[in-house]
């Protein structure tokens, strides 16, 4: 996790969403990434999406079967589909995302009768994942107040 974190600090000092991910297959990274959704204009660039992608060109395999995910955040709807849809065995996150996670936290796409069932662990690394993603909105906010008042 704490490499997922560090993908997270990355996203942060890019102005990006602090969202951080790793990809482990026999105890070896296969794939790293953090959130690109404003710098590539993409719906997509989620961290989870993008390590996904890589970590199937790694393999030459859309499987990622025996792969276990390494995520700051509780995932999306979006991004727990891809996880589930890959055959990730293991999820493992960190914080836990009130207004859109789908582990449990907003709603639970876990609990149903997919083509396959992946193991989800959450709170690993949580308040340090958690501060991060708070540090990152109360600067948004510091810079969004500062940007009305001067006008």
């Amino acid at each position: 996790m704490k490499m997922a974190y560090n993908e997270a600090v990355k996203a942060f000092n890019k102005e990006e969403i602090p969202v951080g991910c790793v990809i482990v297959k026999d105890d070896l990274v296969i794939a790293r990434a953090h959130n690109l959704r404003e710098i590539k204009n993409q719906v997509m660039a989620h961290a989870e999406m993008l390590a996904i992608t890589k970590a199937n060109k790694k393999l030459n395999s859309w499987r990622l079967d025996d792969c276990d995910i390494y995520v700051t955040l509780e995932p999306c709807p979006m991004c727990l589909g891809a996880i589930i849809q890959s055959r990730i065995k293991n999820l493992y996150f960190g914080a836990y995302d009130k207004k859109g996670g789908a582990c449990g936290s907003v709603l639970d796409l876990t609990n149903y009768s997919f083509n396959h069932k992946v193991n989800v662990t959450g709170g690993i690394f949580e308040k340090e994942c958690s501060e991060l993603l708070s540090n990152f909105f109360k600067n948004l906010r510091a810079w969004l107040y500062n940007l009305i008042v001067i006008q």
